[in-house]
Formats: C-alpha cells, sequence, structure tokens
C-alpha cells in the first residue's frame, strides 16, 4: 500500500447519531455474539432472553430482525 491509499474516515457514513435505542440494540447484540453465537436464530433467542424488544415492543422474530437490520442500514 501506498501513502494515496484512501483513507476511511470514522463515522464518514453517518449521517446523525445514533439514537438511544441503536446503541442499546448494538451493545446487547455484542453480548449476544459472544455468549450465543451468531446464527440468526441464536441472536433473536438472544435478543428475546435480554428483553430487548424490536421496535414495536413484540419479541423479535427472525423476520422482524431482518426487517430491522434493513432499515437501520439504509
Amino acid at each position: 500500500m501506498t501513502d494515496t491509499w484512501p483513507y476511511l474516515e470514522v463515522h464518514q457514513s453517518r449521517t446523525h447519531e445514533p439514537s438511544p435505542y441503536a446503541y442499546k440494540l448494538a451493545a446487547t447484540l455484542e453480548e449476544v455474539y459472544t455468549d450465543e453465537g451468531h446464527e440468526l436464530a441464536d441472536v433473536v433467542r438472544g435478543l428475546n432472553t435480554r428483553r430487548v424488544h424490536a421496535p414495536d415492543g413484540q419479541p423479535w422474530t427472525e423476520q422482524s430482525f431482518r426487517a430491522e437490520m434493513h432499515r437501520l442500514g439504509a
């Protein structure tokens, strides 16, 4: 690599600060990945066990988790 390689600025793709919900979800996901695993079923179970619910207040399903990750990543 040379000095001309593009530098990735921290948060360069962020358009706004994450909400308290997004921070809590991210922290809980890190915990779930560490303790439970990376499979979708593990993640959904881990979030529900920790009572970090979907935005509508309902327990997570695989479909609601996929939809929320898509929404947050847009």
